[in-house]
């Protein structure tokens, strides 16, 4: 589970640095290389709760192959790319294979383990899976630099095979098989109204800046709006028609539950954004290579860890909620710091050294609340709508990662037109400071304290010892 789901999560950044290589291999440009790094995002958010459904109707086990197969095949179509046009498509056919491939692991796990064990599992496989994130540009940089057989940026695609195929013959041969129910309906009618309306939605964000902000773009982002309400309505009529809505529309209805959900969308977004544009700043503004570029991000994923075993050790546990304020603040003091670091740089003589300061500190403060936002949003849901809420909760964030790519980027490359590489990034800063002030004041309206660790994955107090509640929480 843990190799077939790092796998799935590395893709979502591990084409970070190989903006100039496709620059100079398929002629890719900024909008090109959007699409490729968002576009992943966006069809893994849009069918995240759809896969986790087919995994109810049709097996978790037999739905894990098929993604697992699918995720495979489609990093090799990747990999032969022979223009952006192609690999903009299939990048979108991985990211839905990802979406197929990724819920399948926690319900597997719930299925096979339980009690204390099921605890310990789940102990193992967060923190394992948190790196799939940071290791993600580095192993790409690494990949790309090393040129391995003449290979240059497809080599990032075609790791995956090799891993693919034998996590596929070892959860073939390992993995129990049972059955999933038949009488789980599956609503394709709510999954393609989420779908168009997140497509409606991160279209013009990628293509209006360079299109010059035409018409359609503000009635396709207008018409994402409706078709978003209209998704909230059709889920209502289907749950009060006796059938099985994607998301339990009770959630919706609880407004600390809705208000995360726009939380989680700002302050992803801001985070994968601003990453983005680090590494682009590094490769286009400095002239990085990729391996350079890639541990240019090291600094900020030791910040994120170190704020996030603070916060999860002990920091969230003290003061509840207000570790959701610290880390914001926190951001905002690192993205102060970097904004000087850029000012005072002598571009003659600039390393990565000049930016490590603030990039630290605004990962520590990430790391805070990447550690524990999920659990206080969580701490408003019922304990029988926990699987519902984490399946929306986690598309949500890959959702809004998506629509940070197309904001950060269409701000970056707005200036690099103009070869203002820093005013690119100061901009950027702006915007994900405004992200970061909304996203505290949003963390106000959360419940003061968390919900349990353990209960975030369906594991409700009883299951321990009451044979019926194990098969609830199941």
């Amino acid at each position: 589970m843990i190799t077939a789901e790092i796998m799935d999560l590395l893709d979502a950044s591990i084409v970070n640095v190989a903006g100039p290589d496709l620059e100079e291999s398929l002629g890719a440009r900024s909008v090109g290389l959007q699409w490729v790094i968002g576009g992943y995002a966006l069809t893994l958010g849009a069918g995240l709760v759809l896969g986790g459904r087919l995994g109810d109707r049709y097996g978790r086990r037999r739905m894990f192959l098929i993604g697992l197969a699918a995720f495979t095949a489609s990093s090799l179509l990747c990999a032969i790319a022979p223009n952006i046009e192609l690999l903009i498509a299939f990048r979108l056919l991985q990211g839905t294979a990802g979406a197929m491939l990724l819920p399948q692991g926690l319900g597997l796990l719930r299925e096979n383990f339980s009690g204390p064990e099921l605890t310990k599992v789940f102990a193992i496989f967060g923190p394992v899976l948190g790196l799939g994130g940071i290791v993600g540009p580095v192993l790409g940089g690494f990949l790309i630099e090393g040129d391995f057989f003449g290979l240059g940026w497809r080599s990032v695609f075609l790791i995956n095979l090799p891993i693919g195929i034998a996590a596929l013959i070892v959860a073939a041969k390992f993995v129990p098989d049972k059955a999933g129910s038949r009488t789980v309906r599956v609503d394709m009618t709510g999954a393609t109204l989420i779908a168009a309306s997140c497509a409606l939605l991160v279209l013009p964000l990628n293509q209006g800046q360079e299109d010059g902000w035409p018409l359609w773009t503000w009635l396709s982002m207008a018409a994402s709006v409706i078709g978003f309400a209209l998704f909230a309505l059709q889920q209502r009529r289907t749950a009060a028609a006796g059938r099985e809505p994607l998301v339990t529309p009770a959630l919706l209805r609880k407004p600390a539950f809705t208000v995360g959900l726009g939380g989680i969308a700002l302050f992803f977004g801001g985070l994968i954004g601003t990453q983005l544009v680090l590494t682009l700043y590094l490769q286009i503004g400095r002239q990085f290579t990729a391996g350079e570029a890639g541990l240019g991000n090291l600094p900020l994923a030791v910040g994120t860890a170190i704020g996030g075993a603070v916060s999860g050790a002990f920091l969230a546990n003290r003061i509840g909620r207000g570790v959701l304020q610290i880390g914001p603040l926190v951001q905002l003091a690192g993205a102060a710091v970097l904004w000087f670091e850029l000012d005072g740089l002598d571009t003659a003589t600039f390393s990565i050294w000049d930016v490590v300061p603030g990039t630290i500190v605004a990962g520590i403060g990430a790391g805070m609340v990447i550690a524990a936002l999920f659990s206080f949003i969580l701490a408003a849901v019922d304990d029988h709508e926990i699987g519902s809420a984490s399946g929306v909760l986690t598309a949500v964030q890959a959702v809004g990662g998506s629509i940070g790519v197309a904001i950060f980027g269409s701000v970056f490359f707005d200036q690099v037109k103009t070869g203002d590489f820093t005013t690119g990034f100061h901009h950027a800063l702006i915007v994900q400071s405004c992200l970061l002030m909304a996203f505290l004041a949003i963390s106000f309206l959360l419940p003061k304290e968390a919900r349990p660790d353990e209960e975030q994955h369906g594991i409700i107090p009883e299951a321990a010892t009451d044979p019926e509640a194990k098969h609830l929480a199941v």
